[in-house]
């Protein structure tokens, strides 16, 4: 039995790095398929916001002198690119898909339209958000919060490359302590980086469940999907 029957799944643009320095490696992207497509066959409705940081992040280029609006819209524009490239890995092994964007390019993706994104949800295609929210200053864990509100999915899986929340770096200190279960209160008042505020802030008052788990280790997907402890549970 599947604990959850519509979910939506956050991927940063930097899952898709592989192993590469920049860009989308193939081989990750066709192993993301196939986790997904496991989940797919047991008839979870599957939504998807995927980021951009692997082609350009808005911050970064803002940064370096650009207009911190023109440099968002740049990222937005790198979150269409992957996924169009996750559309295609995933229709490629016979997944239905449609490719929403928040901002109106209709050569290549839908506009963003809730009853619409409901709809496919229903019929068993995948759903993938692009452009962000489609506006300057807001990341795109705000759009897959936003989304998986407006979607009413019933939680948010947020796929990283480590198992869960510690205390601390898990990559920097081995003793870390990791969090199979924290409040949203208990991981604001220790100060754990999960997402920026306002994504955070807008998932905790809509009473929304985030669980942050490892997308890299085969199988976990299906795993956090049938109810098994994988990764860190964030509730109320």
């Amino acid at each position: 039995m599947m604990k959850y029957n519509r979910i939506l799944l956050k991927l940063s643009g930097e899952a898709l790095l592989g192993k590469n320095s920049y860009g989308i490696d193939n081989d990750r992207l066709v192993v993301y398929a196939e986790e997904i497509k496991e989940i797919h066959k047991q008839g979870v409705e599957i939504a998807i916001v995927v980021g951009g940081g692997n082609i350009f992040r808005g911050l970064s280029g803002s940064k370096d002198g650009i207009d911190r609006v023109q440099a968002d819209y740049m990222g937005m524009l790198a979150t269409v690119i992957n996924g169009l490239a996750l559309q295609n890995a995933l229709e490629n092994i016979d997944i239905p898909t449609r490719l929403q964007s928040a901002i109106k390019m209709e050569s290549i993706a839908e506009p963003f339209i809730k009853r619409k994104a409901t709809r496919h949800l229903e019929k068993g295609r995948v759903v993938i958000f692009a452009s962000g929210t489609g506006n300057p200053y807001f990341t795109t864990d705000s759009a897959a919060v936003l989304r998986a509100i407006e979607i009413n999915a019933d939680v948010i899986l947020k796929g990283t490359r480590v198992d869960g929340i510690y205390n601390e770096d898990p990559e920097k200190n081995k003793e870390a302590i990791k969090f199979d279960d924290i409040s949203f209160e208990d991981t604001i008042s220790k100060g754990l980086k999960i997402m920026d505020t306002t994504a955070f802030t807008l998932s905790k008052e809509n009473k929304l469940p985030i669980i942050v788990f490892d997308m890299n280790r085969k199988g976990n997907l299906t795993k956090v999907i049938m109810g098994e402890k994988i990764g860190t549970k964030v509730s109320s």
